[in-house]
């Protein structure tokens, strides 16, 4: 879905619309491993078929034996009713459960298959869909699908199979009724299938403005506070209440088209019941048949028309459903521009930390026309501290998505110990990796398990000594639980050094080979920074450090700083030799290190 919160129907129209309800078939491979729950659930289905389908004819020998003589006879007829009802009963019971618990099983099963999914895909891909939308989908699509296989499938097969049965042993008991009966099926289909297509439209446009819903408040929310400053709530709750009222109006008129279609299927089913049932009357009074195959037909004849009417209610939420499988399938198939090789190359052991950029090109995939990087050419030997410095936008944090992988180069090639990255699996190479991002994040969990997450395995003892190194421990020994305090969602306890700060404490315990500082120390007061800086110095010692920073005091001390300026290179060497050539650098340096004094 683009990110146009006004024309989801412009999404819609770029995608395959489904003409039936064969999109359900994608729903197949999930209950595939589950096949023998599939069989025991279709088997107590079909018994209980069966069962509602005997008890007409054991209504019919009641009625039929009221005078005989033998009380024992009518009350054994009585007697394998109330036996029918028994095992109905349980059946239905048995039913119930087996087909519930399928559907709770594949629907959890989706769920995982979906997040696998979206987690694994690139940064490009989250350029064109919301992510709020990619948790309508998890979460609301998905209930609509476990409420199909958990209930709506079952009561459509029941339906079906007391349709054509009924159907069958109508014909058995009076054919020339039935014939009547069947002069009105046409009647019936018609409305069925010209609403029914309606409906499905009507369906995914719903589902369609309630992904959008979501996605337009999980960004709200997940940005409360900027909100708030700007004191934008009124034009975030309007802009929300547009997009909902939006899906509350397609689904006012998916509602009623299926209330319409069902008045009319059931209208003119049990009219035309009613009137073959006064023929039968006339028939009755002439002595052509008895009075219990009257209502052995008429049971079955309700029987069938109830099947009608509960299969064109079932239709709805079946045609839901295909919409809601369409919408989890596209995510499921989505293609993704970043992807693991069929043959992946495995890193040299032990790992160095060499990264070369082999004159590479870049545009993000938003802004095709603007180059991120132009031609850059830059080897980064193992062990050597690198800090990229320029104006924003000059393409630094351009180099440091791209030794990640998150996006692919249009032009050049990116290098790992000399392996280019697209040849290798994702996960081999970002493991030898640490990163601190400029806006650091933090989880909703304890500072432990946030600085933990650097290396899952790591002990009690690891994890603050890591938090010692980056000058968190003091802060968080303070913390009302100390390590174990939970920081809240994207760490809302704690300012933004301290954030920044339990996240260089996550990279230090990670302990990898690469090192990428990408604005690691801008949200950090004077002292802090040189705690941390300090801390960085010692982390960098035999490992590759790439340092993303605005302020130069933070790199002077590295073994080679590159200026970038418009995605390319345009100067490189120490502090102190660029600072005496010139040019861009220089002209930092003077702003920052004269001008800029009182505000250091």
């Amino acid at each position: 879905m683009a990110r146009d919160n006004g024309t989801p129907g412009t999404a819609e129209a770029e995608r395959e619309k489904s003409k039936r309800l064969g999109s359900l078939g994608a729903l197949v491979p999930f209950l595939r491993p589950y096949r023998m729950l599939v069989i025991a659930s279709l088997l107590a289905l079909m018994a209980t078929a069966a069962i509602s389908l005997a008890l007409p004819m054991a209504v019919r020998r009641v009625v039929d034996n009221f005078n005989v003589t033998d009380g024992a006879i009518l009350d054994l007829y009585f007697a394998a009713a109330l036996g029918f009802a028994g095992l109905l009963a349980l059946g239905t019971a048995l039913r119930y459960a087996l087909v519930t618990r399928l559907g709770e099983r594949v629907v959890a099963d989706i769920r995982k298959a979906v997040f696998d999914r979206a987690i694994g895909l690139s940064p490009a891909f989250y350029e064109k869909i919301m992510t709020g939308e990619v948790l309508s989908r998890i979460t609301t699509d998905t209930t609509l699908i476990q409420s199909v296989i958990g209930s709506s499938v079952s009561i459509a097969l029941r339906n079906v199979l007391l349709f054509s049965g009924g159907l069958f042993l109508m014909s058995l008991t009076s054919p020339k009724l039935t014939g009547l009966v069947l002069l009105i099926v046409p009647a019936v289909v018609v409305p069925i299938l010209t609403l029914g297509r309606r409906l499905r439209r009507l369906s995914r446009e719903n589902q369609d403005w309630i992904a959008v819903s979501s996605g337009n408040a999980s960004e709200a929310l997940t940005s409360v506070q900027t909100v708030q400053a700007y004191t934008h709530e009124a034009r975030s709750k309007s802009a929300f209440s547009d997009v909902t009222e939006k899906s509350f109006d397609a689904a006012r008129r998916r509602i009623w088209t299926r209330a319409l279609m069902t008045a009319i299927v059931i209208f003119l089913v049990f009219t035309g019941v009613v009137g073959v049932l006064w023929i039968g009357a006339w028939d009755v009074r002439a002595g052509e048949m008895s009075a219990g195959t009257l209502i052995q037909f008429v049971v079955y004849s309700v029987m069938v028309a109830g099947s009608v009417g509960a299969l064109s209610e079932v239709f709805g939420e079946l045609q839901r459903a295909a919409g809601a499988t369409e919408r989890l399938v596209e995510l499921l198939n989505a293609e993704d521009t970043v992807k693991d090789p069929a043959a992946p190359k495995a890193l040299a052991e032990p790992v160095r930390g060499e990264i070369i950029f082999d004159k590479v090109s870049f545009n993000y995939p938003a802004r095709p026309d603007i180059p991120a990087l132009d031609d850059v050419a830059l080897t980064i030997a193992p062990g050597e501290t690198v800090a990229l410095v320029g104006p924003s936008g000059a393409g630094k944090t351009t180099i440091v998505q791209l030794i990640q992988r998150f996006y692919d180069p249009l032009a050049g090639a990116v290098r790992f110990d000399g392996v280019a990255l697209p040849d290798m699996a994702r996960d081999d190479f970002r493991r030898h990796i640490a990163l601190v991002p400029q806006d650091p994040v933090i989880f909703a969990a304890s500072a432990r398990d946030n600085i933990r997450f650097g290396r899952p395995d790591a002990t009690d003892a690891e994890v603050e000594a890591a938090a010692r190194a980056a000058a968190a421990h003091e802060f968080l020994q303070k913390l009302p639980e100390g390590y174990d305090t939970w920081l809240g969602e994207r760490g809302v306890m704690l300012s933004g050094g301290q954030k920044q700060r339990v996240a260089i404490a996550r990279a230090i315990l990670r302990d990898a080979p690469v090192l990428l500082l990408d604005e690691a120390t801008s949200a950090l007061d004077a002292a802090s920074e040189r705690a941390v800086q300090q801390a960085v110095d010692t982390l960098s010692e035999g490992r590759t450090t790439i340092i993303v920073a605005h302020r130069l005091a933070t790199v002077k001390k590295a073994d080679r700083i590159v200026v970038m300026d418009g995605g390319r290179i345009v100067a490189q060497g120490t502090h102190d030799a660029l600072v005496a050539e010139g040019g861009l650098y220089s002209e930092l340096a003077r702003l920052q290190f004269t001008d800029g004094v009182a505000a250091e």
